[in-house]
């Protein structure tokens, strides 16, 4: 299995134009590269914010149109309405692979005065996969500017897997009534990616990859989330994934849309890469390589 996964700027290049069509066609050719690509992850998709550069408009729909026969799911983290009618802001997966379920989980935004910010979201996309069977896909996009909102959303993160593998090892109660409550496809087998607004050498990374002990929060297992690049490249940097062109956020570049992976599939992590060339975007795109 092959994810992608990209802070695409609502499709803004490093020329100033917004091209769904040449952030697709980069990715496809992408995971070409390595026998197809399976799942895209992006983060700020945008619907009508034509007040932003290069003036984006409906973006889910432009990729709908754009990879006809995969499954499209948009999870807006920001949902209103303004002067500008209905406009939308967050995540998007695409995929080739049998869909199961959707889940999206608005992460907390605890006040912090006077510091600009927006709600984030958790995208939850779980695909059942040939060799593997169901994988959970969660893609997000944490806070920039709030470091206080952004630790509460790192332990979050954590929360969610801590959460969903204490409900695979020990379900509810099975259902096949065709009711709401019938059986989910509940997996401890799961892939964090995104933009996640810190290094490795940030605190914010050790709340979320600190591990959990046997009997914390229901879990039955000790568990932690695992960088992909750590286990294919112990003891080296991962290479920088932002400012490595625009230097408008900082001088020097950084490492920070990354690539997680439950322990259950850390034995299953087979390559992982970045593209550290194209200008399409002002981030660089990263992918992972599951068997």
């Amino acid at each position: 299995m092959n994810i992608l996964s990209w802070n695409v700027q609502w499709c803004c290049g490093m020329d100033g134009q917004v091209s769904v069509e040449r952030i697709v066609r980069h990715a496809l050719q992408m995971g070409e590269q390595a026998g197809g690509l399976d799942v895209l992850c992006l983060q700020e998709i945008a619907v009508n914010y034509p007040d932003l550069q290069g003036h984006p408009g409906d973006q889910p729909a432009e990729l709908k149109a754009l990879l006809p026969g995969w499954q499209i799911v948009f999870g807006a983290s920001v949902d209103e309405f303004t002067s500008r009618g209905h406009q939308s802001f967050g995540n998007l997966v695409a995929t080739r692979l049998p869909l199961l379920q959707l889940q999206h989980h608005p992460l907390p935004m605890p006040a912090d005065a006077d510091v600009r910010c927006m709600q984030r979201m958790c995208s939850v996309v779980t695909v059942a996969d040939a060799a593997l069977g169901p994988v959970r896909i969660m893609t997000t996009h944490l806070e920039y500017f709030s470091k206080r909102q952004r630790m509460a959303q790192a332990g979050a993160l954590r929360d969610l897997q801590m959460q969903a593998c204490a409900l695979a090892d020990a379900p509810p109660q099975p259902a096949s009534d065709g009711s709401p409550y019938q059986t989910k496809p509940h997996t401890r087998h799961a892939v964090l990616c995104g933009d996640f607004n810190f290094e490795p050498h940030e605190p914010e990374y050790a709340v979320l990859s600190a591990p959990w002990a046997a009997g914390e929060q229901g879990c039955l297992q000790a568990g932690q989330w695992r960088n992909s690049w750590d286990l294919l490249h112990p003891g080296q940097p991962q290479p920088p994934t932002f400012r490595l062109v625009d230097r408008t956020w900082g001088a020097e570049p950084g490492a920070c849309d990354l690539l997680w992976v439950s322990d259950s599939l850390c034995q299953h992590v087979q390559a992982w890469r970045v593209d550290s060339t194209t200008e399409a975007s002002d981030h660089q795109p990263v992918m992972l390589t599951l068997g």
